[in-house]
């Protein structure tokens, strides 16, 4: 594949209406399974208890083996969640801040029918000491329920840029409530600023050289604010698109790479043409914002520009899941033939 910031003109196949559900992926589509448990950081039933007890546990770097070690002791007087049988059955969470989906989590044994879990288990990352010194450590205390409602205990959130590293030994921190503004802001992904088009079949004129005989989307990435800072040198970040439910090299397109850059410019247009009027209710602009490196590219966020009905050409899709702000800009432009609508939206995790 190679970058390219030219613009680049090819056909929306609108007879594509009917393929497997399975096929209806992309890569925010198939990030988004992971994603949707990936940042459960506060997934689950927070209502059925209050936060209170402690946690033991020790961090530690492995400078020979580069990796980050969180070695979880034990829990004192956690939250009873079944009352009536007196019992919870603790496990103890982990996740490296901003980036959940980097990273992973990381997860403790269950210990039935205790309030007082014993662990002694270490919690391990693969992680370059400077990469790791711009991160928080999410720390966060669950029962465990068989059905899936796993309710929350407890949490603490550790800034490791001001972490002592001499400090080896075991220490017991107060396990606080799950702060709403920390859940707030703990998920910005920064904020992409666009303007989209949509060119009717024929609306130009007879006399105009360029007037599309099928109709035309066009959309123009111009840059991107506060992206996810991954390393402390910035990102290296590009924007992929596809118009789904097409997801073929034919509707796949990306930008140039900007390195270094944490608020990267594109300016890149792509037209998207064979588009029908009708096409615009069931079809989505898919945006992903990557991360570029050698081996893998890792997500960093997206948007979806469509009705968000959850249906393409009749059939239950799941990417057709746009926000109110995605599906107002895309609305406005369907009600404004040939005019350019500007628009900053948020990017999300989906």
């Amino acid at each position: 594949e190679s970058d390219t910031a030219s613009e680049i003109s090819f056909q929306f196949n609108k007879h594509k209406k009917t393929p497997s559900v399975g096929s209806h992926s992309s890569d925010m589509a198939s990030v988004s399974s992971v994603s949707g448990s990936v940042l459960s950081v506060y997934s689950g039933d927070f209502g059925s208890v209050d936060a209170q007890g402690t946690v033991e546990f020790a961090l530690d770097y492995d400078e020979k083996n580069r990796e980050f070690q969180v070695h979880v002791s034990q829990c004192k007087d956690l939250a009873v969640v079944d009352e009536k049988k007196g019992r919870s059955d603790p496990y103890v969470k982990t996740y490296l801040l901003p980036d959940k989906a980097r990273m992973g989590k990381r997860k403790t044994s269950v210990k039935k029918r205790t309030v007082n879990p014993i662990y002694n288990e270490v919690l391990r990352y693969k992680i370059e000491k400077m990469v790791l010194l711009i991160q928080k450590l999410n720390l966060s205390v669950w029962h465990n329920d068989p059905l899936g409602r796993n309710s929350f205990l407890g949490e603490i959130e550790v800034d490791l840029a001001s972490w002592d590293w001499s400090n080896r030994k075991l220490n017991w921190y107060p396990l606080k409530p799950r702060s709403l503004s920390a859940v707030n802001g703990v998920d910005h992904r920064g904020v992409m600023n666009l303007s989209i088009k949509y060119v009717p079949p024929g609306s130009l004129g007879k006399m105009c050289p360029k007037n599309p005989p099928s109709g035309e989307v066009h959309i123009w990435v111009k840059d991107v604010k506060d992206l996810l800072q991954l390393r402390p040198s910035g990102v290296d970040s590009f924007v992929k698109c596809y118009v789904l439910p097409d997801t073929s090299k034919k509707s796949y397109q990306k930008t140039r790479v900007i390195k270094r850059d944490t608020n990267p410019v594109f300016n890149h247009t792509i037209v998207y043409d064979g588009f029908h009027t009708e096409d615009l209710k069931d079809a989505c602009v898919e945006l992903t914002v990557w991360d570029h490196e050698k081996l893998t590219n890792h997500f960093l966020g997206g948007i979806r520009l469509g009705l968000g009905t959850g249906l393409s050409y009749g059939i239950s899709v799941d990417w057709m899941d746009s926000t109110q702000e995605e599906v107002a800009f895309w609305q406005e432009m369907m009600s404004a033939a040939n005019e350019w609508i500007e628009g900053l939206l948020p990017l999300r995790s989906l």
